[in-house]
Formats: structure tokens, sequence, C-alpha cells
């Protein structure tokens, strides 16, 4: 865990660089928002940047998303200044923290950076074979070629493997090639020079000497154009990069862990992916199994989830019930285990009774879970079928801007006025939901205030 401490408030961040240090934390301290920018171009790397309030946190943000650096922003101020907390919430920091420094707290904030959506669970044995072999191949210095379906949980995988090396102590650089456009992936591959190109107003590092001594995952290495594949071929042979405008080859040692959700194979047979950058990258190939050719992971997931969402929102832990579990089970799951989580998280917020019961089961679209099962035998079949009836029943004869309405204001219901949950369940922008409902105010409607619902309001 890489924590990176800007601002001086005091001395209070000291006694916070202190608690994070015994918590096992790598501290660096900036003086002001220029110098962290400064230290983060340096390759030297935070997984977490905790700032002073009182500097311009939305400069910080800003400055993070225009130089492409993944590294969330906790805000920290002395005692409780309500209004800058806010700002700085609304500037993009993830959390603000309340100084003089809670141990507890702090503690809890770094186990969410270090473990947040990096746990591996699993009961099947289709993924205990596939552990296996990772466990297997982690120690060594082979490059690794992860693949398998979206969401099947690619990066959890080279996360694991990363922590089971040598070099476990070190970094792990994850960089996702289909969502870098062409133009920068080469600069935030292998760094650039002040000058390089229109906008490299300083040196910047790339991701190859960011993770120096560690490990880097490309993620999704599918989407890379052949002119860079050239290069990255070269990288891996040599173990040396050249910056974008450089003049001198730089050394780095890395282990290269690579993921795709393609047939790279066919990719090679269409021209569209380097053979010779294939046989170095899948020295090792773990292929991750789809959730539905692993059942028993699917009940080992979703009560994971059930329990880690009720704790992250406060609400009563309930369990799935066993009518529940046979419709998981029966569920195609296309987005595997990303939807899985997406499902029972929705699930969560929308129960109200004992356990966790089918209609609160259901897609983003409102359905619910189950729709289009043929091939699963008894009950859970007939369920589906059932629900997936009176669901369409119920739309019958109403439009689109209805069922909507219905839709948001019954999930804001669900989740007691919470806008930033009821967003993400929905699955829009928080700011598409507040002109929703400001539209509905308009016409009329009774809109619920945070902690209420329609009823009680």
């Amino acid at each position: 865990m890489r924590l990176l401490i800007v601002g001086q408030l005091q001395g209070q961040l000291g006694l916070a660089t202190k608690i994070a240090i015994e918590r096992g934390a790598k501290v660096t301290h900036a003086g002001n928002i220029e110098m962290a920018l400064a230290e983060l171009r340096s390759g030297r790397g935070a997984d977490l940047a905790m700032a002073d309030v009182t500097l311009d946190i939305g400069q910080l943000v800003r400055g993070l998303a225009a130089e492409r650096i993944c590294t969330p922003v906790v805000a920290c101020g002395i005692g409780t200044d309500a209004r800058r907390a806010v700002d700085a919430i609304r500037a993009g920091a993830k959390e603000y923290l309340p100084l003089p420094p809670d141990p507890e707290l702090i503690a809890a904030v770094l186990a969410a950076v270090a473990d947040e959506s990096h746990q591996l669970i699993h009961e099947d044995e289709a993924m205990s074979a596939v552990l296996a072999l990772a466990d297997q191949v982690a120690g060594s210095e082979a490059s690794i070629l992860i693949t398998g379906e979206s969401g099947t949980g690619k990066e959890v995988m080279a996360r694991y493997i990363h922590k089971k090396s040598a070099r476990a102590d070190k970094p792990f650089i994850s960089v996702n090639c289909a969502a870098i456009p062409e133009n920068l992936l080469e600069s935030e591959l292998f760094g650039h020079e002040k000058g390089a190109f229109t906008g490299a107003i300083a040196r910047r590092v790339g991701k190859f000497e960011e993770a120096d001594g560690g490990t880097l995952l490309l993620d999704e290495i599918s989407e890379m154009d052949a002119r860079l594949q050239a290069k990255l071929l070269r990288a891996i042979q040599e173990r040396e990069i050249d910056r974008v405008g450089g003049t001198k080859p730089v050394k780095v040692n890395i282990r290269i862990i690579a993921t795709s959700n393609r047939d790279l194979a066919e990719a090679v047979r269409h021209n569209t992916f380097r053979e010779d950058l294939l046989y170095r990258l899948n020295v090792v190939n773990l292929r991750l199994p789809a959730l539905r050719e692993r059942p028993k992971d699917i009940l080992a997931l979703a009560r994971h989830f059930a329990h880690k969402y009720a704790e992250a929102n406060s609400v009563p832990h309930r369990p799935i019930a066993a009518v529940t579990e046979r419709l998981l089970i029966s569920h195609p799951w296309r987005g595997n285990v990303r939807e899985l989580e997406n499902t029972i998280h929705r699930a969560v917020l929308l129960s109200t009774g004992g356990e966790i019961v089918p209609e609160a089961i259901r897609l983003p679209d409102g359905t619910q879970v189950g729709n289009g099962i043929t091939s699963q035998p008894g009950g859970a079949v007939q369920l589906a079928i059932e629900n997936a009836a009176v669901v369409t029943r119920g739309l019958v004869g109403r439009t689109v801007a209805e069922v909507e309405r219905d839709l948001i204001l019954d999930t804001l219901d669900h989740c007691l006025g919470n806008r930033t949950h009821a967003a993400n369940i929905l699955g829009i922008s928080i700011r598409t939901l507040r002109n929703k409902l400001r539209e509905y105010s308009q016409s009329g409607l009774a809109i619920p205030n945070p902690g209420e619902t329609r009823l009680a309001g």
C-alpha cells in the first residue's frame, strides 16, 4: 500500500503518517499539489493520496485526470469543517477524514483501498483447478496470459498471482489498453520527455518504469494497435524501454501479466495481433471459466456480496432464500461475476423482509433475473417464466416514460431517498437522476427527501 500525503496541517498529517506506517503503508510526502503531481509523474506512484482540505482538491483531481493517473484522493482537515468537506467531495475526493486522526478510521480507509474488489472467492472445482495452476506458476518469472469472458475476474486473478510471487512487496501496476486512446497509450506505457508532443509539459514516467521491480498488468491486450505491439515486444525481449522523445533506453525489471476476453490465436490469423508477441505473453495460459461453468461459485459469491453490501450500506444483513439461490444458479450470467455483484448489491438495497427473495433479484431495467431460461430443470425455470410473465403483463399499455418514472421513484423509495445509492442501482449518473427528479417534482409528484419514502414524506 503506497500512500501520498499532500499538505501540512500543523503537524496533524505527521501523526496520520505515523499511523499509516504502523499499519504497513509506504508513505511519501508532498508539500503542495504541484509537488504531488511531480511525485506521481516520477513513477514512484501511489495507491491513495491523502490531501489537506484547505488545498484546491479540484485542482488535484483534475490534474490526476488530465495525466491519466488513477490515484483516488481522500481529503482531510482539522475538526469538522462541514462546508470544506462537502466542497472536497464535490470536487472529486472519495472521502473526508477529520483530524486529529483516528487510528482505526485510517486503518479502515487503507484496508478498503488495498483489498476492495480484489478478494478471490471460490468453492467450485473448476475454479480450484485454475487456482492450483496459478499457485504453481506464481513464484516464477514467466509471463502469464489470463483469458476469459468479460467480468470473470481476470484482474483479480492477476493481483492474486502478484501477491503470491516474489515481487509481492513491489508495485502492481495495471493499464487498461482498451480504455486509453491509441495516440496516448504509448506515452502511458513508456513515458515521455518534456516537449515530446503538444501537452507534454514535463517529463512523465510511464507504467513500465512505475512497475519496476514488480508486476505490470496489460489489461485487454488485444486492443493494442500493431505499431505499439512491436514496441511492446522489444520491451519484453530486451527489458528496456524508450520514452517518447527520449534519447537513450531505460532498463526495467518487471513481470508481465496480460489479459484478453478475445481469442488471440484467432486475432493472429486475422493479422490484428502479432504472433511473436503472443508467444512472448503466453508462456502460461490461465483460462478463467465463465460463472455459469462454476455453479458453486455463484452461491459463494452471492453470499459474499450480500454480506459486503449490507455492511457497506448500513442495512441489516439478510440471508439469501433457498428459492432465490435456485434462481441465481439458473441464470446464465452473461456478465459473469461483475453482473452477479451488481445484481446482489441491488437486491440488498431493494430487500425489505427477513430474506433476499426472488422479487429483489432484478436486472438494471427492472425485470427479474431468470427471464429466458430454458435449459435448467425444475422449479427455478418455472419461477423465472412466471416472474417474466408478471413483469410483461405489468408493462403492457404503458409508455416508456411512465415505466422509467415508476422505476426511478420505486428505487428511490427502497433507498430511503438516498440519491447516490439509487443512481448506482439504476445504472445512471447522479446528475441524470437529479434532473429526472426535478422534472417529476415540477409535474407535481412527491419526491422523497434523504431518509424518507414517498409514503413517509
